[in-house]
């Protein structure tokens, strides 16, 4: 067992199985097995958890608060036990582990931890709020529910105090998240900040937070999540090269502060080359279609040759000649094909960015 081990509270309170369950029933007891029906189960889990200490840093938090009383209650009861009596039931302990096929966490928090990836964000925000014991009318619970950029402001424009106040009442993982994407100073002020909230009063938190929910109820709802530019950059994303650069110049006739965001929010196969970092090139490549890459090698279209190029050099030397392998047998594809395993590809590094798992470089003025 690793140091700072979990156990599994149903390993623990997993009555014992009687030494018939692994065999034939006997009707003369087996006098060379040494007898554990004598212990309860809350002792036997004594047991295991005192052996378990000799050997590694063992944590019992996850268990129930009332699970770890009772454990402590009773290693003090427990005195001696002889080495017999030991090693019997550990060998119990040991059978009930290798018999448990799966584990599930055994609280909210815990399954959060484990799908909150791959749920819909507003439903994991949710669920975390249930988790935490809030509800969508809590002041605090609002504030749980708010955009990161709707926080951001205001943690930018509030006194470092009141920042600190909510840093302190959001989740842990999304005031972290938060703190990340301050400036350094702001971020490191507000830090400084919460170590001055010890002797705030109850009553002066209550307040901050509806002055700070208030706040946030009164920014008037919208029926799209993303702004205006991002919504246009995503719709040029797959639209053909043509077509994109002539909206985006006649665009820049009739609003040019809207056609310059527009362009930063657009990201194309062939901005692959210059806005992703070679070292994520081989995280990418497990998601890209080999399919689609043997396409655009096949096609030998100079505008592909530098992303391509990019892509080829920074993943496996084997993986790469495989690709170019298999490439040569195929025939050009049709042009509108070509446009597909672009657009392809570039969808998968920009769901790569949304889910976080790797980040582009900035876009060139």
């Amino acid at each position: 067992m690793n140091a700072q081990s979990p156990v599994p509270s149903s390993a623990l309170t997993a009555p014992a199985r009687a030494k018939s369950d692994r065999g034939s029933v006997s009707a003369v007891p087996d006098s060379s097995v040494t007898r554990t029906d004598h212990l309860s189960g809350v002792e036997k889990a004594a047991i295991v958890v005192r052996a378990l200490t000799e050997a590694a840093d063992l944590s019992l938090a996850d268990l129930p608060a009332d699970m770890q009383s009772e454990l402590a209650r009773t290693l003090t009861r427990m005195h001696l036990i002889d080495r017999k009596t030991m090693h019997a039931v550990l060998e119990e302990f040991i059978e009930t582990l290798e018999q448990v096929g799966l584990s599930f966490p055994d609280n909210l928090e815990g399954v959060l931890t484990l799908l909150e990836p791959r749920l819909d964000q507003t439903v994991a925000r949710n669920l975390r709020l249930q988790a935490r014991g809030g509800n969508l009318d809590d002041v605090w619970g609002v504030l749980e529910m708010a955009d990161d950029d709707t926080l951001l402001k205001l943690l930018s424009q509030e006194s470092e105090m009141i920042g600190a106040v909510l840093l302190s009442k959001l989740s842990t993982d999304k005031a972290a998240r938060l703190l990340m994407q301050l400036e350094p100073e702001l971020a490191q002020s507000l830090a400084m900040a919460i170590a001055r909230t010890e002797t705030i009063a109850p009553e002066a938190v209550r307040r901050i937070g509806v002055s700070l929910a208030d706040q946030v109820k009164a920014k008037p709802r919208t029926a799209f999540a993303d702004p205006p530019p991002k919504r246009m950059g995503n719709i040029l994303n797959s639209s053909a090269p043509v077509m994109r650069d002539g909206l985006l110049a006649q665009l820049e006739t009739l609003n040019q502060d809207f056609a310059k965001q527009v362009r930063k929010s657009i990201f194309t196969f062939n901005d692959i080359a210059t806005r992703v970092e070679e070292m994520d090139v081989p995280k990418l490549m497990r998601d890209v279609a080999p399919e689609d890459m043997t396409l655009l090698i096949a096609a030998q279209d100079p505008e592909d040759a530098a992303t391509l190029s990019f892509l080829l050099q920074n993943m496996s030397k084997r993986g790469a000649a495989t690709l170019e392998d298999d490439a040569s047998t195929l025939p050009p594809p049709a042009a509108e094909a070509r446009l597909e395993a672009c657009n392809r590809i570039a969808a998968v590094v920009r769901s790569l960015v949304d889910s976080e798992e790797i980040r582009l470089k900035p876009a060139a003025e």
